[in-house]
């Protein structure tokens, strides 16, 4: 395969769901030798076109070749005998096996007409240290965290001998440093002839390791260009279909307010769960957006999982406006006014064969209990309310919700929250996987929310955020608490000084 020649080509492909147009005519090349990546805004057509293009949906007009043929692939597999391999971004393995059976599932070696084991393990273990990851290959995926599900995913894609590689999102999970990892391979296999696909919202994952950037927008086909070509903000302008004179205003500061009249809403001392995050002490005022920082594996979550009473065996008080509480289920933080985005959108959040309306609906009318259900009427002011309010794009309120792009569920999430009237609402990765018009929408709502005197904690791998977004920052490392940062003192430097332990002594709360 020589470097330049082409290996996939889309033309005016067309895809239609009930009441959405999800592809509009797109087109798309990929050549041998290059990552080209694939931007847009939620619902721009990314996903549905990576899907198209590897047979979970068939087109209903258009023409897709490899290498030169026309194709007609009915499934992933079929697509897989083509050379096409693919990372989706919802990490689509068996939970209930290895890790070692999920990399190779479906062509694992076998002995003497059995599974060899030995083999299945050791091959399995190359594919991983090929991402730089060494861990038990024999564990049950499920007891692995999402970003090593991810990276499973990932390994099992480079494992195929295929020339072309497709990743949907395949960083939204990962920290710095397997970032790097998988950018290593990558520009490897470019080097080599493999031609790659590579779809992100991080902007500058693809400045950093990309050739080519195809733009698309509300199903359309916006155009092709060379990353060397095409500055951010004119990437941005062509995403949201908006001048670039518009944007100057994008890139928000960091709050510095001053908020010591504010009264505490929580206070927690000591808290903490035995293998999961050492006692830290936090607090949140009212109206007050508070960060947690820190790499994968921090503790993030882990915290935001006990002040919501999602995991039990906790040590510590908390104190709920100045009222010592224990949580003992979530049930109990919902009834003192506490709501919770969990960073897992699939597996904690959605319920995806239910309706807008009813997902918006669960944590209101669990609030509210079984013997005060709200009348299909109300539900429906409600959700177009929520609807309307935070721009949510969807045909209806009674569309299934897995029908919406990622952005626009995690909307429908923080709708949910929202509805119960939360005092305290705890996002966490709330912007993971969405595009930057959807994230710039939720920034705006969640300082509207603090102004109104919600408080907010909020997590994001992602610093420029955090800073941006946070009043006060709690900065994580080994799952111990090692320093905080308030107002002015916030910048990106200055996390990633505390995180690596720089002038520990000084940065230390």
């Amino acid at each position: 395969m020589e470097i330049g020649e082409v290996l996939l080509k889309a033309e005016a492909v067309e895809k239609e769901f009930p009441g959405v147009k999800a592809l509009d005519g797109v087109d798309f090349t990929l050549k041998s030798g290059e990552i080209h990546a694939l931007m847009g805004e939620n619902g721009a057509g990314k996903s549905t076109l990576i899907k198209v293009i590897t047979g979970v949906y068939q087109k209903d007009a258009g023409r897709v070749e490899f290498f030169g043929k026309e194709v007609h692939p009915g499934s992933v597999l079929e697509t897989e005998s083509y050379g096409v391999s693919t990372v989706f971004q919802e990490v689509n393995l068996v939970p209930t096996l290895s890790v070692a059976e999920n990399i190779l599932l479906g062509r694992q070696p076998k002995r003497f007409g059995c599974l060899d084991w030995p083999e299945i393990n050791r091959h399995a273990r190359k594919a991983l240290a090929r991402l730089g990851l060494d861990i038990d290959v024999t564990s049950e995926l499920s007891s692995c965290s999402m970003a090593i599900q991810q990276m499973v995913a990932i390994a099992r894609a480079l494992d195929i001998d295929a020339k072309i590689l497709i990743l949907d999102e395949p960083t939204s999970s990962l920290d710095e440093k397997e970032v790097d990892a998988l950018f290593a391979v990558m520009k490897k296999l470019r080097d080599d002839g493999m031609g790659i696909v590579f779809v992100t919202h991080f902007l500058g994952q693809v400045y950093e390791v990309c050739d080519t950037i195809t733009v698309l927008r509300n199903g359309g086909f916006v155009g092709d260009y060379p990353v060397s070509e095409l500055p951010k903000i004119s990437l941005i302008a062509r995403m949201l279909g908006k001048d670039e004179t518009e944007l100057e205003g994008l890139d928000l500061v960091g709050r510095d307010r001053d908020l010591s009249g504010n009264d505490d809403f929580l206070v927690g001392e000591s808290i903490g769960r035995k293998g999961a995050i050492d006692p830290l002490d936090i607090s949140i005022k009212k109206g007050e957006i508070v960060g947690l920082a820190g790499l994968l594996g921090s503790g993030r979550t882990e915290t935001a999982r006990l002040l919501f009473g999602a995991d039990s065996d906790c040590s510590g008080s908390t104190r709920i406006k100045n009222r010592e509480v224990r949580f003992s289920s979530p049930r109990d933080a919902i009834s003192n006014g506490i709501g919770f985005c969990s960073e897992d959108r699939k597996g904690e959040g959605i319920i995806p064969n239910l309706s807008v309306r009813e997902n918006i609906m669960l944590a209101l009318q669990a609030k509210r209990g079984v013997f005060r259900k709200m009348s299909n009427a109300e539900q429906l002011d409600l959700a177009n309310h929520y609807i309307e309010k935070l721009s949510i794009k969807t045909p209806s309120p009674e569309a299934a919700i897995k029908n919406l792009s990622g952005g626009n569920q995690q909307k429908v999430l923080l709708a949910r929250w929202l509805a119960i009237q939360p005092e305290l609402i705890i996002l966490d990765e709330p912007t993971r996987g969405i595009d930057v018009g959807a994230k710039a929408e939720i920034e705006k709502l969640i300082n509207k929310l603090s102004d109104e005197g919600v408080a907010v904690l909020f997590i994001s791998s992602e610093l420029e955020e955090v800073v941006r977004v946070c009043d006060r920052i709690n900065i994580l490392r080994d799952r111990h608490k090692v320093g905080e940062l308030v107002g002015r003192d916030i910048d990106e430097q200055r996390i990633m000084q505390v995180i690596a332990g720089v002038n520990e002594e000084k940065e230390l709360a």
